[in-house]
């Protein structure tokens, strides 16, 4: 009796944040010139310490930040122009926004 084994290679399906960064890059390609200034905008609750760190993560690469605070002050919207150099550098601040400041909300 003769017993053979098949090694199969099973494929991970990408993740929903895989495809819609794989998607973004794409259309960040296509849609500007690189390097390019990018307008990023979340939106968090009012909570200085949240604030300073999505600040911080801008910090010592020239954005310019733009804070609005809801009418009730229960959350804060930050939009920040900044010159980026690549699409894959976009995805990646966006990555690190999210893995450092919970509960944000990116548009």
């Amino acid at each position: 009796m003769y017993i053979c084994i098949v090694r199969v290679k099973i494929m991970e399906t990408p993740s929903k944040a895989e495809i819609f960064y794989l998607d973004l890059k794409e259309k960040l390609y296509d849609t500007a010139s690189w390097p390019s200034v990018y307008l990023y905008k979340f939106i968090i609750e009012s909570n200085p310490s949240k604030e300073n760190t999505l600040e911080n993560i801008f910090d010592n690469i020239e954005a310019v930040i733009k804070k609005t605070t809801s009418k009730n002050g229960k959350y804060v919207s930050i939009s920040v122009n900044v010159l980026m150099n690549t699409p894959e550098a976009v995805i990646e601040k966006y990555k690190e926004v999210g893995r450092l400041v919970d509960g944000v909300i990116s548009l």
